[in-house]
């Protein structure tokens, strides 16, 4: 199988969850109000959601987002997903050509590797500005590194400064400060600090700055200093010292760096340390990577917010550090079988497991054919990893197996959305609460305790009302239309007593009540 191939066989295998998944309430049912929020407003630097100031996110992944929402007319989710795969494509491409140029040969593993890595495939699916980020990051420390072995083109000296104002035009500061620290870290390790001018040189800074008066001043035009402040201040500064916000301690990315790499957590992780202590990390792309690899969890480190998604930007260096690492050892190492063989017997564990969970009523939504045959996939795969591991003794197509057995998995698993929606998102609810709307003909939407619940309103295509225990146990309570969770009637008996015996139809964890 060649590269293009498995480019391909990724985006088929991810194809069914991006075009019939819903929307996940957290994040992304956000940002379409959002969205809509700013067509309606006329805004273009500055964002509201639900009335309030949000400066939590720059604007260009929202005006791509606006841009679909006016060609087609309405929010599609495939076309939004296309916002997280095309950037994650990129990064593959970029990541391949570049360490070929190294190799002089074409490979097929680091990118199956990258494809399925936990946390780069989970913000390949989501609608998140990460990917877009991380695509202009990796686009900069290549262009710069081209620059470093004096291979590049003369565009190359405008392409680095234009690349890192886009990292930061996408997610925010850390779009910046992590080219910025990975290279001049890399330059002091090589002892070439004195160059430093020659890619943060007045033409860097000069083309950056001018990006940001551009967008700044059509900040203060629309938002004035309120929202200005609100985004060079509270979303900058005081995130990054003491964070208002996704506050963790600074061991946290040393957690979560495990379960992101998965599975192939234990042969990154350990194959970057073994490569470390043994000195095999010995070439220059070698050490620009591990440099990228340990400045950036660094930094990630001393900042005060920390979620596992800030950390995505070195899931690309660490998987393909990892393949240039790999032929350093001897591939029947023990150690590196281990390695392989632990996610492996995993696998194997799928199919008993969704069995043994899809037969528990709380999570009775895995027991439909097409999770059991994804998981049956699963199964399967591991032994045939372990066959290839001890058997055939072939590490490498052991390592191929295990990421297609997954990627085909998934692809399984996506044609299940439809089923599984009610569990992820709000669509299913809302539309069955405006086919109940007007068949009962009450004009509000009551809500009681759902998280986010305001941005309903890209579904119901109004505002609903948050509600109180009070407002509910109120007698007489006539023509009303009650959302909640489900699990508020099952621990608070006055309110199960106040809704047994009205008209009730539930989804997932939430519950629609007619009074």
């Amino acid at each position: 199988m060649n590269n293009k191939q498995v480019y391909l066989f990724w985006f088929v295998a991810l194809l069914p969850t991006m075009i019939l998944r819903d929307y996940t309430p957290a994040n992304e049912l956000r940002y379409l109000s959002i969205v809509d929020e700013a067509l309606r407003n006329g805004n273009i630097f500055t964002f509201t959601n639900q009335g309030e100031i949000y400066a939590d996110k720059p604007p260009l992944h929202f005006w791509l987002m606006m841009i679909g929402k006016l060609i087609l007319g309405e929010h599609r989710i495939w076309y939004y997903s296309l916002l997280s795969f095309v950037p994650a494509l990129v990064i593959v491409t970029t990541m391949t050509k570049w360490t070929r140029r190294e190799n002089g040969e074409s490979e097929t593993t680091a990118p199956l590797m990258l494809m399925t890595a936990g946390l780069f495939i989970g913000a390949t699916l989501i609608i998140r500005m990460d990917m877009l980020m991380n695509m202009f990051i990796v686009l900069s420390l290549y262009t710069f590194y081209k620059i470093y072995r004096e291979d590049g083109r003369k565009r190359d000296g405008w392409l680095f400064p234009i690349y890192l104002f886009l990292a930061l035009f996408s997610k925010g500061p850390l779009g910046l400060l992590i080219p910025f620290v990975s290279t001049v870290t890399f330059l002091i390790y090589k002892k070439k600090l004195s160059d430093f001018t020659h890619y943060w040189g007045w033409k860097t800074f000069l083309i950056i700055l001018t990006g940001c008066i551009v967008w700044f001043a059509g900040v203060y035009i629309e938002g004035g200093n309120e929202y200005l402040n609100n985004l060079l201040v509270h979303q900058t500064v005081e995130r990054g010292f003491n964070s208002f916000h996704h506050k963790e301690p600074f061991y946290y990315y040393a957690i979560s760096v495990w379960y992101s790499l998965a599975p192939w957590s234990l042969l990154a992780i350990g194959l970057f340390i073994a490569g470390l202590y043994k000195k095999r990390i010995n070439n220059t792309l070698e050490q620009f990577f591990a440099t990228i690899i340990l400045s950036t969890f660094v930094l990630l480190s001393l900042i005060s917010s920390k979620i596992e998604i800030y950390s995505l930007p070195l899931i690309p260096f660490f998987i393909y550090l990892t393949v240039l690492l790999f032929n350093k050892f001897d591939r029947q190492n023990r150690w590196i079988k281990i390695a392989l063989a632990i996610p492996a017997s995993i696998f194997i564990l799928s199919l008993p497991t969704i069995i043994y969970l899809g037969g528990k009523d709380e999570m009775h939504f895995l027991a439909t054919p097409l999770i059991y045959a994804a998981a049956g996939i699963l199964s399967v795969t591991g032994l045939l990893i372990l066959y290839y591991l001890y058997g055939k003794k072939d590490t490498y197509r052991s390592i191929h197996t295990q990421a297609l057995g997954f990627l085909l998995a998934i692809f399984v698993a996506g044609w299940a959305m439809p089923q599984l929606n009610t569990q992820l998102g709000l669509g299913n609810l809302c539309k069955k609460a405006m086919e109940l709307s007007e068949e009962h003909q009450i004009d509000d939407y009551w809500v009681y305790k759902i998280s986010r619940a305001e941005n309903m309103d890209v579904y119901l295509g109004k505002d609903i009302i948050r509600v109180k225990r009070e407002d509910i146990l109120e007698e007489p309570l006539e023509n009303r239309l009650l959302i909640l969770r489900y699990k508020e009637t099952k621990n608070d008996p006055e309110l199960h007593n106040a809704i047994i015996n009205k008209e009730q139809y539930r989804f997932g964890k939430n519950l629609i009540v007619i009074f």
